[in-house]
């Protein structure tokens, strides 16, 4: 097949008064990988939503193969190849795999939709994207994170991309995974096919791109082939400044400082068995695994979000056996869901509904007060870094590091003892994760528990004190922070220790 040549010339682009592209100028040659870098709210998701034809620029011009375009919508842009995965799903829960993958471009025979078609080649696209075990008929509510990721990069496959943009697309995959994905994009790259990878993970950029172009503040500031620059220099031309160390300094835990967070014995059918672990006061404590060890499954349970059983559970000191995540914020535990817009935010409310939902108590007596809340936004902006031109637009409008921000605000409002966060840094530039890293270590300094999820074995390396290590619902492990590397790490996670 054919290449396609993509030019973007004088991309404005308006939010009502508000400006977040300036001019941009941008071409994207066939058969290279290009790194799109940039903090969020850069601009990065916007210029690329023009591309695929999601949004209309205010001012400028898309040019496919020195043709100019004019897209009324994506399915326009897919007609010229040009083809985005977005870094939020966006799959129907209740249809199939093999209906997803063809929903609005679905195979007939003569006036009947031909499911016989669409599932073989469903099968096809699955099983490049190395989903060899899910079938076609599953529903798609039936799929773990991971997998879900891999259907939409196979719903794109299917389109015969020409032109394909991946918004961070290994956010939720395994390294494994993840190096499956990289050799269909070399594939793909042998055929032509132009790839733009937008990600936060400065290795895997450095890893598989060609060139990199860097974003910021509405501005292309630098493009360059990814040999000729360092992970260092990417960050600093992203941010704008020099980036001291990414992750502040970790303090000792004191022997006598209180057990605020203590489980024996916890058991979750399917997805854990028997885990025992206790946290105390300043400590930042990790869990560690690969997807589908049962971390998250496990604090679902805790927080009665699943079935589960126990010997114990205690928070600071008070034997608690809740049956919701409000009964465990009462008790004084909070959970950060790892799907910030699925359970961690409603994004159609306002930043302050979103912020006060926890602890609407706190703002009504007994009539809710909007004034108390307003004070209450305020000061989370303040305190979170949290980036907004209005106090008074939905929460789907800010950018993934500011969400990820408001996420742990709300969390946070209720003023827990123990603060569970899974996947916290997810989907956020480098940036927002050193803010989000000197929160961590703010709240573990205010006397805290806090308990760190993550898929990022250097982030857990870098906050924690102690980490437990999960596999196939068991606790494999649990390390100290002089014993913290990478490779015992993977080591326990994979069961070759």
């Amino acid at each position: 097949m054919n290449g396609v040549r993509v030019e973007l010339h004088g991309i404005v682009k308006r939010f009502g008064p508000v400006q977040v592209l300036h001019g941009v100028d941008l071409a994207f040659e066939p058969g290279r990988i290009v790194g799109l870098l940039g903090e969020n709210g850069a601009g990065k998701s916007t210029l690329m939503k023009i591309l695929a034809g999601y949004e209309a620029p205010s001012e400028g011009d898309v040019l496919v193969n020195a043709r100019l375009v004019r897209f009324d919508g994506p399915r326009a842009a897919e007609a010229e190849g040009i083809v985005l995965i977005h870094q939020e799903f966006n799959l129907a829960e209740d249809l199939t795999v093999a209906q997803n993958i063809f929903l609005g471009h679905e195979k007939r025979r003569g006036w009947w939709l031909d499911d016989t078609a669409m599932r073989a080649t469903a099968r096809t696209v699955l099983d490049e994207v190395g989903l060899h075990k899910v079938n076609p008929d599953t529903r798609v509510r039936d799929l773990i994170v991971a997998e879900r990721q891999l259907v939409e990069i196979a719903k794109a496959l299917s389109r015969h991309a020409r032109v394909l943009i991946m918004d961070e697309p290994t956010a939720t995959l395994t390294p494994s995974e993840t190096g499956r994905l990289f050799e269909l994009m070399a594939r793909l790259k042998a055929e032509g096919v132009t790839v733009v990878f937008i990600s936060h993970k400065l290795d895997e950029v450095e890893r598989v791109t060609d060139e990199v172009v860097v974003m910021r503040d509405g501005r292309v500031v630098a493009r360059e082939p990814t040999a000729a620059i360092t992970r260092a220099q990417m960050a600093n031309l992203m941010v704008g400044r020099e980036l001291a160390d990414l992750y502040p300094p970790r303090h000792a835990v004191s022997a006598d400082a209180p057990v605020l967070l203590s489980v024996q014995g916890l058991c979750v059918p399917g997805w854990a068995e028997d885990v025992s672990f206790e946290v105390r006061a300043g400590e930042v404590f990790g869990f560690a695994g690969l997807v589908g060890a049962g971390r998250t499954e496990l604090f679902e349970g805790l927080l009665g979000l699943r079935e589960r059983s126990a010997r114990a559970v205690e928070i600071d000191g008070r034997a608690v056996r809740p049956r919701s995540p409000r009964e465990a914020a009462d008790a004084g535990l909070t959970y950060l869901s790892e799907d910030r817009k699925g359970r961690g935010l409603h994004v159609r409310f306002g930043l302050r509904e979103n912020l006060t939902l926890m602890a609407l108590q706190r703002h009504a007596n007994p009539w809710l007060k909007p004034a108390s809340e307003a004070a209450a936004l305020e000061q989370a902006v303040r305190d979170f870094g949290i980036r907004t031109g209005s106090l008074t637009v939905p929460a789907g409008s800010l950018s993934g590091g500011n969400q990820q921000k408001l996420a742990l605000a709300k969390v946070l409002h209720p003023g827990p003892r123990v603060v569970v966060l899974d996947e916290p840094t997810r989907g956020v530039d480098i940036g927002a994760k050193r803010e989000i890293y000197a929160l961590i270590r703010r709240l573990a300094d205010e006397g805290r528990a806090v308990v760190v999820i993550s898929s990022e074995l250097m982030e857990l390396i870098g906050l924690c004190h102690r980490v437990a290590v999960m596999r196939a619902g068991r606790l494999q492990a649990t390390l100290s922070a002089e014993h913290l590397n990478e490779q015992e790490l993977i080591a326990h996670a994979t069961g070759t220790h």
